[in-house]
């Protein structure tokens, strides 16, 4: 079987990362080999490796290369579950924003430069961020300054100021723009406040402005935004480690408290008993134990309790949420905790990730990153059916698509949860009963258990998606 290049792996000479028989390689390019010889003689490799910074790799034979232009084949360690910066809670971007300075600082200590500060360098692996781009690295030239200090801005600074001084909502603009907030945009959503603050002052508001500037001066570097060659000259080493403590004084004073959204106290609120509660994390574990599952997905998964509950069972689970405050404490409990195995993410089910980027392919929708071995959805159908008028059969039929099996509660009209969404509006859902559940279900799954939820009206169900459907 032949190579096949990730569709997020096009646009660096230096090398591209590309499948072969099932198996992740990163190809080196022959134009890059001396910054990389550079970048494992410095001995940083091994530093960043050994404190779980970036991603190992062992070298592989050149007969596993993509094309000719290789001088290594590098096979890094696989990551469980790619996520996205427009994924990410308050705080993972944050931490993400932190590594990727920290990087940098080690590097110029070492005479070396990250060339780039994409956050779709990071990923989070075992509850921490991680850098996955091993040709990020090069040698520092004499006086030069730091060539990705704009991305990190537009990637890092300008969503976090964002989601921090104006609406934490606001980290949706990066799913519309990819290559990060643009600093103008930024600069004029941000309230006036934030010039009082030097950091924000000088790596957003004025930054937005000399941007603007060099653009203004026509075509080449300048009319790229960019400064001229005799303004990029004489950057110290002093100079470029001041510049990335600052970025990270301006990052660490930003903070977000997450509270006042609708459902980020729904888990210590809601209409279960002791009991009843008790009576449904035994029942998911038991599913679970009988599955053999080593991913599992909690869609709606609140800040977390069910996901704990099948991380006892399921080596790695992701846990999605739609609300920004539920994902940011289930992230901070991970923190706190030193948990291995959760990774909590941002999730609107009624509009899923998309493919996106050049030709859909350099992101992943989240259909692209399943199946999954198992789906939990718990407390969440009726929201989908009721709360956004989807047809239970289309809700089964997306399901059956990113799971292989599911785990789902049915949550009756009686149900005070579901009399909460019923209350400004009309019932104009007939078929949601538990046989109008089972029905729609049954066109896409195969019911293997059901059993009620103690001390409530709640129905748990164990599924498996059907083979070979178009759904």
């Amino acid at each position: 079987m032949g190579a096949e290049a990730l569709g997020a792996s096009y646009r660096d000479p230096s090398g591209f990362v590309y499948t072969r028989d099932g198996a992740l390689y990163r190809q080196v390019n022959r134009v890059f080999e001396g910054h990389y010889k550079a970048f494992l003689d410095s001995g940083l490799y091994a530093e960043l490796v050994e404190g779980r910074l970036l991603v190992p790799h062992r070298e592989v034979s050149l007969d596993l290369a993509a094309s000719p232009e290789a001088v290594a084949v590098l096979e890094p360690e696989r990551v469980p579950f790619i996520s996205y910066p427009y994924e990410w809670s308050f705080g993972q971007l944050r931490d993400a924003a932190l590594l990727t300075l920290d990087l940098q600082e080690r590097a110029l200590a070492r005479g070396l430069t990250l060339r780039d500060a994409s956050a779709y360098n990071v990923q989070f692996v075992g509850g921490r961020p991680l850098f996955i781009d091993t040709l990020s690295f090069e040698p520092r030239e004499p006086g030069a300054p730091w060539a990705g200090y704009r991305q990190f801005c537009e990637h890092f600074l300008v969503p976090l100021v964002l989601m921090s001084r104006v609406d934490v909502r606001l980290s949706a603009l990066l799913r519309s723009h990819l290559e990060g907030i643009p600093l103008d945009l930024g600069s004029r959503l941000l309230p006036r406040g934030t010039w009082l603050r030097p950091g924000l002052l000088f790596h957003v508001h004025l930054h937005a402005m000399a941007q603007r500037r060099y653009a203004d001066r026509g075509s080449g570097a300048e009319g790229r935004g960019e400064p001229s060659a005799a303004t990029r000259r004489g950057v110290s080493p002093a100079a470029a480690t001041g510049l990335v403590r600052s970025l990270r004084g301006a990052v660490q004073s930003l903070d977000w408290t997450p509270a006042g959204t609708e459902w980020a106290d729904y888990t210590a609120d809601n209409n279960y008993s002791n009991a009843a509660a008790d009576s449904k994390r035994q029942a998911v574990i038991e599913f679970l134990r009988g599955l053999e599952a080593r991913t599992a997905w909690d869609l709606g998964a609140n800040t977390g309790e069910y996901s704990r509950a099948a991380r006892q069972v399921v080596p790695s689970v992701i846990a999605f949420d739609i609300d920004p405050a539920a994902v940011e404490r289930n992230y901070r409990r991970v923190k706190t905790e030193n948990e291995t195995g959760i990774l909590p993410l941002l999730l609107d089910l009624t509009n899923p990730s998309p493919a996106l980027g050049w030709a859909h392919r350099e992101r992943q929708s989240l259909e692209e990153r399943g199946p999954t071995d198992v789906l939990l959805a718990l407390a969440v159908v009726h929201h989908l059916a009721i709360g956004h008028n989807l047809p239970l059969e289309r809700v089964a039929g997306f399901l059956a698509r990113v799971g292989r099996s599911l785990i789902i509660e049915f949550v009756p009209k009686s149900d005070s949860q579901v009399r909460r969404l019923l209350r400004d509006r009309a019932d104009i859902f007939p078929d949601y009963t538990r046989e109008g559940f089972e029905a729609a279900f049954r066109g896409h799954f195969r019911i293997e258990r059901a059993v009620p939820v103690a001390e409530s009206e709640r129905t748990l169900y164990l599924m498996t998606a059907l083979p070979w459907q178009d759904t």
